[in-house]
């Protein structure tokens, strides 16, 4: 496989994981009775431009269908963090009834729904109908389609060119990153704003993230790796913002390269962070694999002890991160019988590989476990404070990474 920005061949091995379904392929009870398909999860390091990427098995019509299970409105964190964002970027950018914005991978109008509410006029695009559906129902003009270069000179042609492109953790979901940076250079107006959130690859090196690679997961950014792309195609990173969602973020204000706008002292600061991490070095990638399956022997040890000592252990979170980690190191429901999780649409279905069935929380309360194994550790303190009357009765709740911890 050659590099999916720059082309180069691909030879240094970063990760890999085996075989496994899609990590949101959700299943229901008649599925069951069927084969799952399954594809390589294999992740490859580019030395020319350092993009960490996951090798080609699977298209993005695969992995995001029209009854597509993740919606973003399940985690109150996430919601708060959505306002939060609106409510700054509307100040800092001025935004108002003559601005535009479009949000790409709008998801079920989590985010857009603050700017409707705000008076700002707004556009989602958002290619499964499941909350596509949902968006449209709270006021949000959504187009069920992918972002790219051919939708973004459709959207300029019809003088819907935006002041601000919002990109939140869908950058590294899209398998042909040079067509969406280039839908974001034809779509900006000559002052426009794109502001783009991902999971930062420092962080997924230093914490063992291994559980945040996925096949929806495409490519894996540093700020080096986004400024090379950016460049490429006529933008420019202006400003980055080192957040904490899903594990340590990083928010990246990119525009035309024709702004005048000059970079702000943070692009330079994050930059170095990487250089002195390593990023740009073969040898910090080459012992990421011995990290994860050491933490992958720990959770099997922890359960099957667990097991055997009579003590029930349940999982939070049907998450993409959780299937990642239940299917790499080969847990079912011998060892989980089952997981909770407070998305309805994904309740009564059964997790893709394990086919561990997905319950609401109240089976939690019910069944009252001695250990709760929180899958999604990003929201295990939101997870954990929902469930504080278990912790008083003795309950503890689990988290995998960085490294097996009792919370």
């Amino acid at each position: 496989m050659n590099c999916r920005h720059c082309a180069t061949p691909l030879s240094l091995p970063f990760l890999d994981l085996g075989s496994m379904p899609p990590s949101n392929a959700y299943l229901t009870k008649e599925d069951l009775a069927k084969p799952e398909k399954k594809y390589p999860l294999r992740v490859l390091v580019c030395t020319q431009c350092w993009l960490v990427q996951t090798e080609d098995f699977v298209g993005r019509e695969e992995l995001f269908r029209p009854d597509y299970a993740y919606f973003s409105s399940t985690s109150r964190t996430w919601l708060d963090h959505a306002k939060a964002y609106c409510d700054m970027i509307t100040g800092k950018l001025e935004l108002g009834r003559g601005s535009f914005v479009v949000e790409a991978a709008s998801n079920d109008g989590y985010l857009l729904k603050n700017l409707v509410a705000a008076g700002i006029p707004c556009l989602g695009i958002e290619p499964t109908a499941s909350t596509a559906a949902t968006a449209e129902k709270l006021g949000i003009p959504v187009v069920r389609e992918f972002f790219g270069e051919a939708l973004a000179r459709r959207l300029a042609a019809e003088n819907k060119k935006a002041d601000l492109i919002v990109g939140n953790n869908v950058y590294a979901h899209v398998p042909d990153v040079n067509d969406f940076t280039r839908g974001i250079a034809v779509l900006l107006k000559p002052h426009g704003v794109v502001t783009l959130e991902f999971p930062h690859l420092l962080q997924l090196l230093e914490q063992t993230q291994f559980d945040t690679v996925y096949h929806e997961h495409f490519s894996y950014f540093s700020l080096h790796a986004v400024c090379t792309i950016f460049r490429a195609w006529g933008l420019k990173v202006c400003e980055v913002e080192e957040l904490t969602t899903h594990g340590g973020s990083l928010r990246v204000y990119g525009a035309l390269e024709s702004n005048p706008r000059a970079p702000a002292a943070t692009v330079d600061k994050v930059l170095r962070e990487e250089r002195e991490a390593g990023l740009t070095e073969k040898h910090v990638y080459r012992g990421f694999q011995a990290r994860a399956d050491k933490i992958k022997t720990d959770v099997l040890k922890f359960l099957q002890e667990c097991k055997q000592a009579g003590k029930k252990v349940v999982a939070y979170g049907a998450a993409a991160k959780g299937n990642t980690l239940l299917n790499y190191t080969g847990v079912g429901t011998n060892l989980l019988p089952y997981v909770c999780d407070a998305a309805p649409s994904k309740q009564g279905k059964y997790l893709p590989g394990s086919r561990i069935p997905i319950r609401p929380p109240t089976t939690i309360i019910q069944d009252k476990p001695e250990n709760i194994l929180i899958l999604p550790w990003n929201i295990a303190d939101e997870v954990i404070e929902q469930n504080r009357r278990l912790t008083k009765k003795g309950t503890q709740f689990v988290t995998c990474v960085p490294e097996l911890a009792l919370r």
